[in-house]
């Protein structure tokens, strides 16, 4: 699998750094850089944009994160995506402010079009 496997758009779920137990979905798209790395971009809950890059080795994508939250506080993190296949990633995630003890999950599937056969 090579880096440019893994640029489209994905359906996410996925579960917060903390105990609650709550939820999220929403869209990933990934992108190509002009020096071969990542830009991604996830729609949360249909509300909250956050913005990324990262790089891709070993079939393990890091991305370092940000967004911007309530009182315009920007909250950072990273997320690691075991690249299962070019369309099914599952990833761990942690925010530099969120709870230690807790790790967030976001599982990732492409969204295909009519036209692309799932291997």
């Amino acid at each position: 699998m090579s880096i440019k496997d893994l640029i489209g758009k994905y359906q996410i779920i996925g579960t917060n750094q903390d105990d609650t137990g709550n939820t999220y979905k929403g869209i990933l798209y990934l992108s190509l850089r002009d020096d071969n790395s990542i830009n991604a971009k996830w729609i949360i809950n249909n509300t909250q944009e956050q913005f990324g890059t990262g790089f891709f080795k070993d079939n393990l994508l890091t991305i370092h994160f940000y967004y911007e939250g309530e009182n315009d506080i920007i909250y950072k993190g990273k997320v690691n995506y075991k690249c299962l296949t070019k369309n099914i990633l599952e990833g761990t995630w942690t925010e530099e402010l969120g709870a230690s003890e807790f790790i967030g999950t976001e599982n990732c599937f492409r969204v295909l079009t009519t036209n692309e056969i799932v291997n």
